[in-house]
């Protein structure tokens, strides 16, 4: 495989949101015990993915605008804990306080992107809350250094998985979209967002596919080295 130009995905591709959020709302159960109680981390966070995802597909969708998704979360997990009566605003605002100090690579991420970056041209594209991106790149200057194209889905005005976001990142680019490879690990967002324009994708599936096929131009893997092996 020799790609003309390398996107990857940001959360949970190169960086470990989902190890910042688990830790992050460890952080606010410790600060509010007498919200939470006796519920575990584990307890917390898989209510909080059952509020979360559901709101974050309304909003890639265009249903719901991120200011609903950011307040309603919290608001929906204070109900589901019996604390209506919490200040979700205030739990909100020290959950991503948390998040941001808990920010790191995945193991072999980091070292994977820069041998990539040696060998093609390569780029990020994300769909995750601008400021919030601004600041992960901000922390981690090695993806904006090392990066032809950026691209924040937000800005640009549509999110993965519409296909607008990935024309406007073909252009972006430089390249053919037959001539870019996709790094992610969103099958919804990545893999299936992808097929409609003709970008092969490497679809980074960590806890395994469940059968899901990849497109048919792509593969699947789930440690880092496999992808330096394919594209160094």
């Amino acid at each position: 495989m020799d790609p003309e130009f390398v996107y990857f995905d940001i959360d949970d591709t190169l960086l470990d949101h989902q190890k910042a959020e688990r830790e992050a709302l460890a952080d606010v159960r410790d600060r509010y015990l007498t919200i939470f109680g006796t519920l575990s981390v584990d307890e917390i966070q898989e209510t909080y993915h059952t509020i979360n995802a559901p709101l974050w597909r309304e909003y890639t969708d265009g249903e719901i605008g991120k200011q609903t998704v950011q307040q309603q979360r919290f608001e929906r997990l204070l109900d589901a804990v019996d604390a209506p009566h919490a200040d979700a605003t205030l739990v909100a605002r020290y959950y991503m306080q948390r998040y941001a100090e808990h920010w790191a690579f995945i193991p072999g991420a980091r070292e994977t992107f820069e041998a990539v970056a040696e060998e093609h041209p390569v780029g990020v594209m994300t769909n995750g809350f601008a400021e919030v991106q601004e600041k992960k790149l901000d922390r981690f200057p090695v993806l904006r250094e090392e990066s032809e194209a950026v691209v924040i889905c937000e800005e640009v005005g549509v999110l993965k998985p519409d296909p607008a976001v990935f024309d406007h990142a073909t252009e972006a680019a430089g390249v053919s979209h037959e001539d870019v490879l996709y790094v992610g690990d969103s099958y919804r967002s990545d893999v299936k967002g992808a097929e409609p324009v003709g970008w092969r994708v490497a679809w980074f599936a960590r806890s395994g596919t469940n059968g899901q096929p990849t497109n048919e131009r792509g593969f699947s893997f789930s440690d880092w080295a496999t992808l330096r092996e394919r594209l160094v």
